[in-house]
């Protein structure tokens, strides 16, 4: 049996990231950005609500945690962003 691929996450302010299962973060990665590219903005507690409505009992995983661990990812690498001043917290794609 061969071993799955796994992908170490990074951390926006540079904290240990955590490693996962490669499947898995694609899949939160992609509702992720699909959620917030189909929004332009949203609380993260819509985005994490919305992801256990729609992921719980196809993904075989704590769907909230991946969702925190995988966001903080797509914000280390520039993808989404956390907007500034924004209570609760807001999330946009990053624009370059």
């Amino acid at each position: 049996m061969s071993k799955e691929e796994q992908i170490m996450t990074m951390h926006p302010q540079g904290k240990a990231g955590v490693n996962i299962l490669k499947r898995r973060y694609d899949l939160i990665k992609d509702f992720i950005v699909n959620t917030i590219a189909e929004k332009k903005v949203i609380t993260f507690e819509s985005l994490g609500d919305r992801a256990v409505e729609e992921l719980t009992g196809i993904f075989d995983g704590k769907v909230l945690w991946y969702i925190v661990s995988v966001k903080l990812d797509l914000e280390a690498r520039g993808i989404i962003e956390r907007i500034p001043k924004t209570s609760p917290h807001q999330l946009r794609m990053k624009t370059n």
